[in-house]
């Protein structure tokens, strides 16, 4: 009697939102859809992109792109991305509006695929509200990871969250009393909070001009250069 051999299938899933899966498994299926725009990892969990409003994420999020490059372009050695993708351990393999990495010498390096592999030294997410996941299990796996300053825009609730790793939790920066607040680890990157929530992108480029004419920006600056 001949028995039918079952052959092991070939098919591949496609993500769906809310599947559990190894970040072998998110691999392998995000790159069978490549019409996808954007899916990411979270905790073990699938989160897919939703079309995006251009109040509450399209205008924030270029703001944050243009004030990042401003500092980029007058600060060597570093490396601005925008929804690229990072991945950083084996639960965990987000795409983040905006990172900022150190090239040479940082704590990430980019592999042979051209993906960013460890934790970036600053990262920013724009957020609807304080329910969003960036303020919770993604919160936990950049600290966790040892991002060194995570930013959200919470566009909804017009606040904007600043958090500094200290001794492995996140500290919230506040404002200075010219209501600015200065990046820990990137020297002259500074912040001024009102302007950037009241839509003011001139005063927040003018305030971050001013911040890389400092001497401390002018140090770091030097010693971005001899990594």
């Amino acid at each position: 009697m001949t028995q039918n051999i079952i052959k092991p299938s070939s098919y591949i899933p496609p993500l769906e939102n809310g599947d559990r899966l190894t970040r072998y498994e998110f691999e392998t299926r995000y790159e069978k859809m490549p019409d996808l725009k954007k899916a990411e990892l979270i905790e073990g969990i699938v989160y897919m992109g939703s079309p995006l409003r251009i109040n509450q994420h399209g205008e924030p999020h270029g703001d944050i792109m243009g004030w990042l490059s401003l500092y980029k372009s007058l600060t060597p050695n570093l490396q601005l991305g925008d929804n690229c993708t990072v991945i950083l351990d084996s639960e965990n393999e987000p795409q983040p509006d905006a990172l900022l990495r150190i090239k040479q010498g940082g704590q990430s390096t980019v592999n042979q695929k051209g993906y960013v592999e460890g934790a970036p030294e600053l990262i920013v997410e724009i957020a609807a509200s304080s329910v969003s996941i960036d303020l919770h299990d993604k919160l936990k796996a950049y600290r966790r990871n040892q991002v060194q300053e995570y930013l959200v825009w919470r566009v909804d609730d017009n606040e904007f969250d600043w958090f500094r790793l200290r001794e492995g939790k996140y500290i919230n920066l506040n404002p200075d009393q010219n209501g600015i607040i200065k990046s820990q680890i990137y020297l002259g990157l500074w912040l001024d909070v009102k302007a950037l929530l009241t839509g003011d992108l001139a005063k927040v480029l003018e305030v971050l001009q001013q911040a890389m004419a400092t001497e401390e920006h002018k140090t770091f600056v030097e010693q971005l250069k001899r990594k």
